[in-house]
């Protein structure tokens, strides 16, 4: 995939809000997690874990949290980018995020036998290749595999653009 395919894929739209408000489902509202009890504060900590990386543009501890097969769905157009793009990306400067705000408290947390998922909100900030910068909000669900040494590593993120305007749940 291409730079510029990497950066439509990722970037949200102009003339977004950082961290739209929309109703949410708490940690104490969300379905049961299903898993054993510190796999909220677990999978909170992994999530976390690789927004830090994304900010820090460290490219090399974002290997080591995605999965070989890891593969992003885009915010704003459904792109897939693969692990090695998206790297690739990070570490060539091309892409950045100055900033990444993640809301921990409206998380869903579900673990069903080796698969985390994490639903959540950002506030994100994204430089694209040309230097222009675009903020959004977004929901996303990321989904994590453990192995049988028990760390777990992202292997999907997926993520929906929060738009102003659109009808409240609930």
């Amino acid at each position: 995939m291409s730079t510029l395919a990497l950066r439509l894929a990722l970037a949200p739209t102009s003339g977004s809000t950082v961290g739209a408000s929309q109703p949410a489902l708490s940690g104490t509202d969300a379905p049961d997690h299903h898993g054993r009890p510190g796999d909220r504060v677990s999978l909170l900590d992994h999530d976390q874990r690789f927004c830090d990386a994304l900010v820090a543009a460290d490219a090399g501890r974002l290997g080591e949290l995605l999965t070989e097969d890891f593969i992003l769905v885009g915010v704003n157009d459904g792109s897939v980018v693969t692990r090695t793009v998206l790297l690739d990306a990070i570490s060539s400067g091309t892409v950045q995020f100055p900033a990444v705000r993640s809301f921990p408290e409206e998380a869903i947390v579900r673990r069903i036998g080796d698969v985390g998922i994490v639903v959540g909100r950002t506030g994100m900030s994204f430089t694209d290749p040309g230097g222009a910068t675009f903020t959004a909000g977004s929901r996303y669900a990321h989904v994590f595999a453990f192995g049988s040494a028990g760390g777990g590593r992202l292997l999907s993120v997926q993520g929906t653009e929060i738009k102003s305007g659109l009808p409240r749940s609930g």
